[in-house]
């Protein structure tokens, strides 16, 4: 219990904003990497996603390349990239790395969402005479909104907590925190970085799982809904009458 508390008061303690890489600046590298890896992944991943999901093509190809890219080891896959790439390009194999780990499951997302579509809805859309970009933009990317924001999601949460090895080379975030806290043994200072690291994975949960509920469209949470409500409507209606 004491090294929560020790952790709590490194975390709070004036000395975190000083220094060669005070708090703040380490939480703004770390979000940085984040969201900028998640968005090269997105404008990779979410059009080859509806793309296969629209045209039902290269499913079993997208299903094999997401399951061999989430088995690189992370780590691993930073140092090769450095060593590759050289010191001068450390930033860029960390990003290609991150990016690496956040296409599958944006990837899967896009595609899902439009899978998961009643064919008769789209049928209904070409009966009422809409082309295909039309159909696109109108009812298969609303529809599929919520499963891609899932994928999203998925990705985000993966990158934020393997961001911290990217200290390994170099680059700071919240890594720097932890690789620094096990070379002098400071315990406090290790899992005070580790409740930074969580409480922005949980920050970015929370917006992303309300994202996703706003995104839904309201004639699909209506038709939700309803049946629940007319079921508690029948079981009232039952309750109330004579046996």
């Amino acid at each position: 219990m004491n090294y929560f508390l020790e952790a709590f008061a490194w975390i709070f303690s004036p000395e975190r904003l000083t220094g060669s890489l005070p708090l703040p600046t380490a939480i703004a590298q770390h979000l940085a990497f984040t969201f900028g890896s998640v968005l090269i992944a997105a404008l990779i991943a979410i059009p080859a996603g509806w793309w296969i999901g629209h045209t039902g093509r290269g499913r079993e190809l997208a299903v094999l390349l997401s399951g061999a890219a989430r088995a690189l080891p992370s780590l691993g896959l930073i140092v090769l990239l450095y060593m590759l790439m050289g010191v001068a390009f450390k930033t860029e194999a960390a990003v290609v790395a991150f990016v690496l780990l956040a296409v599958p499951s944006i990837l899967a997302g896009a595609y899902a969402g439009f899978e998961a579509i009643d064919r008769t809805v789209i049928d209904a859309g070409r009966a009422m005479g809409m082309t295909r970009w039309q159909l696109l933009g109108k009812v298969e990317v609303p529809l599929g909104l919520p499963l891609l924001i899932g994928g999203l999601r998925v990705a985000t949460l993966q990158v934020v907590a393997t961001v911290t090895i990217a200290a390994y080379i170099g680059l700071g975030g919240l890594g720097f925190y932890i690789l620094q806290g096990i070379q002098t043994r400071n315990f406090p200072q290790i899992l005070g970085a580790s409740i930074v690291v969580i409480a922005l994975a949980l920050v970015l949960d929370g917006v992303f799982a309300l994202l996703q509920r706003l995104v839904v469209p309201r004639g699909v949470a209506a038709r939700v809904n309803t049946p629940q409500r007319s079921a508690g409507a029948r079981t009232r209606a039952l309750a109330g009458s004579p046996a």
